[in-house]
């Protein structure tokens, strides 16, 4: 079986976020999404990654329809 692969993306002003992720890797991207909202460097805000970091962890139900598994 293939393994299957999530895209997350975020626009925000000239900023561009994308985020490639497995079922195995969204813990991971959790802690990359916050590190990246506490470093002052990034333009990436607690709010975003509270929105992000949601995303991740509650698809939608469009997204779960796609995978029976995740039921």
């Amino acid at each position: 079986m293939p393994r299957e692969l999530n895209v997350l993306a975020l626009f925000k002003g000239d900023e561009r976020y994308f985020f490639v992720y497995d079922d195995e890797s969204r813990d991971a991207l959790v802690d990359d999404v916050r590190h990246k909202a506490a470093d002052p460097a990034e333009a990436l805000t607690w709010f975003d990654a509270a929105v992000l970091t949601d995303r991740v962890r509650n698809p939608a139900p469009a997204e779960l329809s796609a995978h029976p598994d995740l039921d």
